[in-house]
């Protein structure tokens, strides 16, 4: 089989090298829609701008034209979007422009749309009404607790595939299911997405407690807490709560909230050291999902009336409403509650 990934950044290169590991590296492709980008990576070996000291396998394939990209996939292929999600309705557009015949298509971004406060399943069904030709193409989502760079050095971890066709879910353990990763099929998209949405801005809140220096039992009762949010907002949008409590859910929560290597909670850390939101984005050099997102969960909660203290808390303090002082005193204050 090929894969293909659409994307450069750090999962869309980790991803790449983890796929290669199996298969011929001459059947993995990795796209970008910079020329000097990919030779600066043909030349030194690695994506040193988003990826360094992560040595890549001599025969990957580096593309820049996104049309011989797209068509070097055939029936039981795997095409990956690894663009952040604010770049997924453009790319899915384009894909679906170029594609002559059905895809196998996942996207590795978490968050939703923040314009429409879509999930990316949703965003995906929206181009696909408009550009498909009529053609069914096969979707779904690859989720989990994950850092790029460990994925890269070929670290263990453990992803979801998660689709409504069982063989999707087969070509994507095919691809990347060996070695130190494994692949576990779901099909509640719904709850795998907004699990990756949410754990972003709770993580961004547990940076904010940590670097206030409010302790551990501060930390448990966030992440607690904010896992509670979840599982309310998944069931109130059709998905299965129990998913929250999986790799996609509690997982990734545990990960992105605790990790060193999370962006998101770089930003709760420095946001409670008084730094700006604007010089905290412009240090990161990365996309951190859960500022670009938290305004659209606290809006898709209100939409399916779900309670989300912590959440709507985020949205005030990123939206510069409220400081981290001011939003931790509105959260302590809130009438005692069954917990439940």
């Amino acid at each position: 089989m090929k894969v293909t990934l659409l994307g450069a950044g750090a999962w869309g290169t980790a991803m790449a090298s983890q796929a290669a590991r199996q298969l011929r590296e001459e059947d993995v492709c990795l796209w970008s829609r910079s020329p000097e980008q990919l030779q600066a990576i043909g030349s030194s070996g690695e994506n040193q701008a988003y990826l360094p000291g992560i040595s890549l396998p001599k025969g990957l394939q580096l593309e820049a034209d996104f049309t011989a990209a797209i068509k070097k996939l055939q029936a039981d292929d795997l095409l990956v979007i690894a663009t952040p999600m604010s770049g997924l309705s453009e790319t899915i557009a384009n894909v679906l422009k170029v594609a002559d015949q059905p895809l196998n298509i996942i996207w590795l971004c978490k968050g939703l749309e923040p314009t429409t406060a879509l999930l990316p399943h949703q965003v995906v069904e929206r181009e696909d009404k408009l550009h498909s030709h009529g053609l069914k193409h096969a979707y779904g989502a690859l989720s989990g607790p994950s850092f790029a760079h460990e994925v890269g050095a070929g670290m263990p971890c453990a992803l979801t595939i998660a689709s409504a066709s069982p063989h999707l879910c087969e070509i994507v353990q095919a691809a990347f299911h060996h070695g130190n990763m494994r692949v576990y099929s779901n099909d509640d998209l719904i709850g795998v997405e907004l699990g990756g949405a949410v754990k972003n801005v709770l993580a961004i809140a547990a940076g904010i407690g940590d670097g206030l220096n409010l302790g551990l039992n501060a930390r448990a009762a966030v992440l607690t807490r904010g896992l509670a949010e979840m599982m309310r907002l998944v069931k109130a949008a059709g998905g299965k709560s129990e998913t929250c409590m999986g790799l996609t859910g509690a997982g990734d929560l545990i990960l992105t909230a605790t990790g060193d290597l999370s962006r998101n909670r770089r930003v709760g850390l420095e946001l409670a050291a008084g730094k700006s939101l604007d010089q905290i984005l412009a240090s990161l050099g990365h996309v951190a999902e859960g500022v670009l997102c938290a305004a659209a969960v606290g809006d898709l909660a209100k939409r399916l009336n779900v309670e989300m203290p912590i959440t709507a808390m985020m949205g005030e303090v990123l939206a510069g409403k409220l400081t981290p002082k001011e939003g931790l005193k509105k959260l302590m204050g809130r009438d005692p509650k069954i917990e439940g």
